[in-house]
């Protein structure tokens, strides 16, 4: 096992994890109670009573997000349950603090298995609605958590899926750099995505622009969406309703087969799903200067050594000891924060884009190996918020003039 691993192992136990609480306030005399609680604290309550909106002003509630998780889908590991997700969420949570200065709580919760369970995390989200400017939606399992994320989009505080839409973001502006430096069109690109999960989905919602305004959106030409089974075609019989509803936007040359077929052709490769999965005699047979993200975490679909002996010109993974890491810290702190200062209702397509295309401008002067900014590089949640409050306005999901 990685040295790394008991590392970590020794760190959390040293600290007993890896968040704390503080209080902003003195606590050193009559007077400082008075304020900070009894009889003082009174008042603030009645203002928040007489006008909710005060609380963002009020409380900790104006720069507060919720890391919500039920365990299912925690890094590679699976269903591994609310419990064991804590270490991953509290990660998240100082990730948001480092990255976008946001308050985060974690909050794993133990729901049943079924429709009841995303019933019963669709009401625990709403109930704690008011005391957070948003919910980041963590290590939720397909197809909960498209569904979970739907039911959560009117409840007046910004609700997203980072999982989805983060990958999907920080994916969009390495392809929007990589496509420019091979100087190919991106209206034009055929694309190969291994992974049908969350991830997977939200790649290729946001590459043909579904759900996005065609005014700020530009559609690949082509995407072929694989699972474990092969090319997602109409001729199978085991695809579930969500594959079944990607063929509305996927795979319209109605291809079959597996995904070493599908790559034939090909200008870019994603993978969201297994380590080895493809060979350099597979990237051989996409086009000229190929393009491969594959984010398969610790081992990525295809080594960038042997994406290169394929051909391929440009490579990214998920892993920080490669060039072009494609992480989603690069997104969700910006995101947050621009959709917290402009005091949104929802995440909505625009200021998604307005993300990705903030990302992208970031790099200066992409190369093959700096399609995106450093993701330590803290400079890139301010500019990612600027464009993600900016859209917000645009969209009219701003309450700046109300509260």
């Amino acid at each position: 096992m990685s040295d790394s691993y008991e590392r970590s192992v020794d760190l959390h136990r040293k600290h007993q994890g890896k968040l704390g609480v503080y209080c902003k306030v003195p606590l050193e005399t009559r007077e400082d109670l008075s304020l900070a609680y009894t009889p003082g604290v009174a008042r603030p309550c009645e203002l928040i009573h007489q006008d909710p909106a005060e609380s963002y002003k009020l409380t900790m509630r104006g720069n507060s997000v919720c890391v919500l998780t039920d365990g299912t889908a925690v890094l590679g590991l699976g269903n591994i349950g609310p419990a064991a997700a804590m270490p991953v969420m509290e990660g998240k949570a100082c990730l948001f603090k480092a990255f976008a200065d946001i308050d985060a709580i974690p909050l794993c919760v133990d729901v049943p298995k079924g429709d009841e369970g995303t019933r019963q995390l669709i009401q625990i989200a709403k109930a704690i609605a008011p005391s957070y400017a948003g919910i980041n939606l963590e290590d939720i399992a397909a197809p909960r958590c498209f569904a979970v994320e739907e039911a959560l989009q009117d409840i007046g505080i910004p609700v997203m899926h980072d999982d989805q839409h983060g990958t999907a973001i920080v994916l969009l502006a390495a392809m929007i750099n990589a496509m420019k430096i091979v100087g190919k069109d991106f209206g034009d690109a055929r694309v190969v995505i291994n992974g049908a999960g969350a991830a997977g989905t939200a790649i290729a919602k946001l590459l043909r622009c579904v759900d996005h305004e065609a005014d700020v959106c530009v559609s690949v030409k082509e995407v072929i969406m694989c699972d474990s089974k092969g090319i997602i075609s109409p001729d199978r019989d085991d695809l579930n309703d969500e594959k079944k509803d990607l063929l509305r936007f996927t795979n319209r040359p109605r291809i079959s087969g597996s995904v070493h077929d599908a790559i034939n052709g090909a200008d870019v490769f994603i993978g969201v799903s297994v380590g080895n999965l493809l060979t350099a005699e597979d990237v051989s047979r996409m086009n000229d200067d190929a393009i491969i993200f594959a984010m398969a975490n610790p081992t990525p679909e295809i080594t960038p050594d042997e994406a290169r002996k394929g051909g391929a010109r440009i490579i990214g993974t998920g892993r920080s000891d490669y060039p072009n890491q494609v992480n989603n810290v690069l997104a969700f702190p910006g995101i947050f924060r621009g959709a917290i200062e402009a005091h949104a209702t929802q995440i909505d397509g625009r200021m998604k884009l307005a993300a990705a295309h903030a990302l992208a401008k970031a790099v200066g002067e992409p190369t093959e190996d700096m399609v995106l900014p450093n993701p330590l590089d803290k400079s890139v949640a301010d500019t990612v918020a600027a464009a993600v409050k900016q859209a917000a306005i645009e969209s009219g999901l701003s309450q700046l003039t109300s509260v």
